[in-house]
């Protein structure tokens, strides 16, 4: 059996492989197989060989998809690049990449006339491109029969640097060359979260991070049909939900606060009987939040834990949840292993360091220090985060090890504040951060962004330190809480903290 686009043009080429949420515009099996083709086809053309590397830098655009499959068929590997990043963060991707072509949208002209600045020796195609920028023109002047060659290609996708300068997650191509052999994706998708060939999946979120991307491909894979949002909007994703009566999705926590966040009257005006399952990832969703979440949708959510990185993989269904509020659930891929700052595993129910055993290899791109780092002396690799596991196995997921803040020599992990002031009524989001302190090294910092930035002020941030003093022992009270009108994230939801916490670092520097 074949797992990939092409089988399923073969046997029903008009079934549709992508609607857009807002333009409606449809993509067909059939179209999307002939479209990968033509790029598989001007790959070779231009020189670009199995193993060779693609830049590829769109918004969530129906094209994107076509360019995907076209590398992953001509053996080439695809990096899939923010659209809304510096001329110079994009440069340092395409060159670290070794990308031999650059493939955007001239809806970006300024940053690719930029990036061609720096990086002349660089071929670009443009989707509405003209002369030696076309990329409609460069695809029509190619067959769309299948390159001689195929072999399974790969992406390599780029951390989105919430903690430094993003590096490249290199995996080899598949051991198996054949473009429609199964991968791991592919079973636990139809496994744990029972995706099937009827399949309609809604994506909200950029397609250029490795969750939207590798979900939806993997759906192309199974045969359903993917409602790609070119922009995530709360009420948008509920309408879209009954219109094409979606089957499963798949959100981050940011998301759910978002909805929760709707009027009642909007959020039970679309019928969502359709929705089969919500999956959730990306980042620990707040107690509160995943309860109510679960008495609205129903015991529909499933949740994994996972990385970029493809180093383990944990699933924990709203019924196991129930029973453990906070899990992330236990390992369907690799071995949990709790460890200590020696690298040695700890007892059940002691917090540590996360690290799986056994799954897949991988490695960052020209940053051996950073895989190094990444693994520890047994050879288990971490993604950084730090949990515990319970007698059952069951993981909970604390924080981030590099967000940790040490005050008065005690350690204190942000995210148990976060969960909990992003239930307050008035807080639309908030970051807690480590910044200086002459007498404990660091002090609480709370940055919230208010529901209506016009209640900013001493006010609002005495009433959310009286609402947490019961909730909070007192070390891990913020000192200080500070009011921004929006706070640096990512569209997939993730946060930029190392960009507030060089900031207060700025700060306190200069005083």
């Amino acid at each position: 059996m074949s797992f990939h686009p092409s089988a399923h043009a073969r046997t029903n080429p008009d079934k549709p492989a992508v609607i857009m949420g807002s333009s409606g515009e449809v993509v067909t099996y059939g179209e999307l197989d002939a479209a990968s083709n033509r790029f598989a086809q001007l790959l070779r053309a231009r020189g670009l060989q199995i193993g060779d590397t693609v830049a590829l830098c769109f918004d969530n655009n129906p094209v994107f998809f076509a360019l995907c499959w076209g590398a992953q068929r001509a053996g080439v590997i695809y990096v899939a690049i923010s659209s809304r990043l510096t001329p110079p963060e994009v440069a340092y991707i395409v060159q670290d990449s070794g990308s031999r072509l650059l493939v955007s949208n001239n809806a970006f002209a300024p940053l690719l006339d930029a990036v061609a600045q720096a990086l002349p020796d660089l071929p670009q195609l443009r989707l509405d491109g003209t002369g030696d920028h076309d990329l409609i023109a460069a695809l029509a002047a190619m067959p769309a029969e299948p390159i001689g060659d195929e072999r399974a290609g790969i992406d390599m996708l780029y951390s989105s640097g919430t903690t430094g300068k993003p590096k490249g997650v290199r995996v080899p191509l598949p051991e198996d060359p054949a473009i429609g052999a199964p991968n791991g994706l592919v079973d636990i998708a139809r496994g744990a979260f029972g995706f099937h060939a009827d399949t309609v999946y809604l994506s909200p979120a950029p397609l250029y991070h490795a969750a939207p991307l590798r979900w939806c491909l993997t759906v192309h894979r199974i045969g359903g049909t993917v409602v790609c949002m070119e922009k995530f909007d709360p009420e948008h994703a509920l309408q879209l939900i009954e219109r094409y009566r979606v089957t499963e999705s798949q959100w981050v926590p940011t998301h759910f606060v978002r909805l929760l966040k709707l009027d009642e009257a909007v959020r039970h005006r679309y019928d969502l009987s359709s929705l089969a399952c919500a999956v959730h990832a990306a980042a620990p969703c707040p107690v509160p939040v995943k309860q109510a979440m679960i008495e609205w949708w129903g015991p529909i959510l499933r949740e994994y834990y996972a990385g970029t990185e493809g180093n383990g993989f944990t699933f924990i269904s709203s019924q196991e949840w129930l029973q453990r509020p906070g899990s992330v659930g236990r390992a369907l891929l690799g071995t949990i292993r709790i460890c200590d700052e020696a690298g040695d595993e700890v007892p059940r129910g002691i917090e540590g360091q996360v690290f799986f055993e056994g799954a897949s290899t991988f490695s960052y791109h020209n940053d051996p220090e950073k895989t190094r780092d990444a693994t520890n002396k047994h050879g288990w690799t971490s993604l950084g985060d730090v949990g515990r596991q319970d007698e059952d196995g069951y993981l909970f997921l604390t924080d981030r090890k590099s967000f940790m803040i040490i005050s008065g020599g005690v350690n204190i992990y942000p995210q148990e504040i976060e969960n909990l002031l992003v239930t307050h009524p008035k807080v639309a989001d908030v970051a807690v951060i480590g910044a200086p302190d002459a007498d404990m090294g660091e002090r609480v910092v709370a940055v919230v962004q208010p529901a209506d930035f016009a209640m900013a002020g001493p006010a609002l941030a005495a009433e959310l330190t009286e609402w947490l003093s019961p909730q909070l022992s007192r070390v891990k009270m913020p000192r200080q809480i500070d009011f921004r009108a929006e706070l640096p994230r990512e569209p997939t939801g993730k946060l930029f903290k190392r960009l507030l916490r060089d900031e207060y670092k700025t700060a306190a520097t200069a005083v």
